[in-house]
C-alpha cells in the first residue's frame, strides 16, 4: 500500500465511528470532580471511586479480546459502546454516592470492551510497514473528535458536570449504530479455533511483557494528566472545566502534527529511539505543568506533551501487533491494554494523595522524572523492530546435497 493510498474502507469507517464517539468522550476526567462537587466526597474518596473504575477496566479489556475472537469484532464493539452508554446515564442520574460508585464500576466493566477489536481491525487491515501510520491516523481521528469534546466539556462543565455524562452516552449510542450499520458482518470462528486459542499465551511472551511494563508506566503518566488535571487546576485557582481547553489544545496539536510523523527523518527512527524521544517531550511538558500557573503557559505545555503522545501511540500499537503471532493480535492487544486499567486504578489514588499532601508541583515533577527514566529504559529494553527475531518467518534453506559418490562431469 503506497504511502499516499487511502486506508481500507473498513478502517476508514471505524475511524469515523470513533470520531463520533470521541466528540462526547470527555466525561471520565470529570468523574472525580463530579463525585466531589455533587456528592460531597473527599479527595481520597473520589480517588478510590476512580480507582474502582480503573480496576474494573482490566477484566473488561481482557474480555474484549476474548469476545472479539469468539462472537466477532463488530458485535463486541457494539456491546461495549451500549454498556458504556447505560453506565454513563446511571452516573448522570445518580442521587447518592452509592449509585455513582455503582455506575463508575459498571462503566469500567464496559469501557474497554471495544478497544481490542478496534485496534485489531486496524492492525490486521494494513501491511506491517504501514501500521505506524495507520495507528497514528487513528490517534489523530480520535483527537479530531477530541477538539470538539474539549470545547464541549468546557462549556457544559460550567453549567452542570452531569451533562457531560449524558452527552457521552449519546455519542456512544450513535457510534454503536454507525458500527452496526457500516462495518462488515462478523464471520464465525473457523473450526478448531478453540485449540488454537490454547496455544496462544501472551503472558508467557517475554517481548510482550517487556512492552507491557514500560507501557503501564506510560499509561500511568497519561492517566495523571487526564484524571488528576481538573483537580490540579482547581488547586491552582483555575476552573476545573479549564481542563477541557487543555485537552483541546493537545488534540489540535495531535491533528496538526500528523505530517511530522511522515517526514523521512521521523520514519527512519528506530522504535526505541522514537519512544525515548517521545518521553523526553512528555517530560518537558510535565515540567511546564509543574512550574507554570497561567492558562497560556499550561496550554503550551499540553501541546508539547501531545507531540510525545503522538509518537508513542503510533509506535507502540504497531509494535504489539507485530509481536503477536498470526491471528492473535486481538488477544495480544487486549493483554497490553490492561496497562491502561492498571494505570487508571493507581493514578487517581496516587494523584489525589500527592495533591492533598504535597501539591501540584511535586505531582507533575514526579511524573516528569518517571518520563526520563522511561526514555532510558526504552533505549535498553525495547525491540528495534515490530517483529521479534524468534517470530520472523524462517528463511528457506538451500537443499543439502546428498552424500553420494560424485557422478561424471558434463
Amino acid at each position: 500500500m503506497p504511502r499516499s493510498e487511502p486506508l481500507p474502507r473498513t478502517v476508514r469507517l471505524l475511524l469515523l465511528a470513533r470520531v463520533v464517539n470521541r466528540i462526547g468522550a470527555f466525561s471520565l476526567p470529570f468523574l472525580t470532580a463530579l463525585i466531589s462537587a455533587d456528592h460531597g466526597a473527599s479527595l481520597t474518596t473520589a480517588g478510590v471511586v476512580s480507582a474502582a473504575f480503573g480496576l474494573a477496566t482490566i477484566p473488561s479489556r481482557l474480555a474484549g479480546g476474548h469476545l472479539a475472537d469468539r462472537i466477532g469484532r463488530r458485535t463486541t464493539i457494539v456491546l461495549g459502546l451500549c454498556g458504556c452508554a447505560a453506565a454513563q446515564l446511571a452516573i448522570a442520574a445518580s442521587a447518592s454516592l452509592t449509585w455513582a460508585v455503582a455506575g463508575a464500576v459498571l462503566l469500567g466493566l464496559a469501557f474497554e470492551l471495544y478497544e481490542p477489536p478496534s485496534q485489531a481491525i486496524i492492525g490486521e487491515s494494513v501491511p506491517e510497514q504501514h501500521r505506524v501510520r495507520a495507528f497514528s491516523l487513528f490517534s489523530a481521528a480520535l483527537a479530531a473528535g477530541g477538539m470538539c469534546a474539549g470545547l464541549l466539556a468546557s462549556l457544559l462543565g460550567r453549567w452542570d458536570l452531569r451533562w457531560l455524562f449524558v452527552t457521552d452516552a449519546a455519542t456512544c449510542l450513535a457510534c454503536a449504530l454507525l458500527i452496526r450499520l457500516a462495518l462488515p458482518r462478523d464471520r464465525p470462528a473457523p473450526p478448531g479455533a478453540d485449540q488454537d486459542d490454547t496455544a496462544v499465551r501472551p503472558l508467557r511472551d517475554r517481548a510482550l511483557l517487556s512492552v507491557l511494563a514500560t507501557g503501564t508506566a506510560y499509561a500511568l503518566i497519561n492517566q495523571q494528566t487526564v484524571i488528576t488535571l481538573p483537580l490540579a487546576l482547581a488547586r491552582q485557582g483555575l476552573r476545573a472545566s479549564d481542563a477541557g481547553l487543555l485537552f483541546t489544545a493537545a488534540a489540535a496539536t495531535t491533528v496538526l502534527a500528523q505530517p511530522l510523523i511522515r517526514l523521512p527523518r521521523a520514519t527512519r527512527l528506530t522504535t526505541p529511539v522514537a519512544l525515548a524521544l517521545a518521553h523526553l517531550l512528555l517530560a518537558a511538558g510535565l515540567t511546564g505543568y509543574a512550574l507554570t500557573r497561567t492558562l497560556p503557559a499550561l496550554l503550551a505545555s499540553a501541546a508539547v506533551m501531545s507531540l510525545g503522545d503522538l509518537l508513542v501511540m503510533g509506535r507502540i500499537y504497531a509494535l504489539v501487533t507485530g509481536i503477536a503471532p498470526p491471528g492473535a493480535s486481538g488477544r495480544y492487544l487486549a493483554v497490553f491494554g490492561t496497562s491502561w486499567g492498571v494505570a487508571a486504578t493507581l493514578a487517581p489514588v496516587l494523584g489525589t494523595q500527592l495533591l492533598a499532601h504535597a501539591g501540584t508541583t511535586p505531582l507533575w515533577s514526579a511524573m516528569a522524572a518517571l518520563c526520563l527514566l522511561l526514555a532510558a529504559l526504552h533505549l535498553r529494553l525495547t525491540p528495534e523492530s515490530a517483529r521479534s527475531p524468534q517470530r520472523r518467518a524462517p528463511k528457506e534453506r538451500r537443499p543439502t546435497k546428498p552424500v553420494t559418490a560424485p557422478g561424471p562431469r558434463r
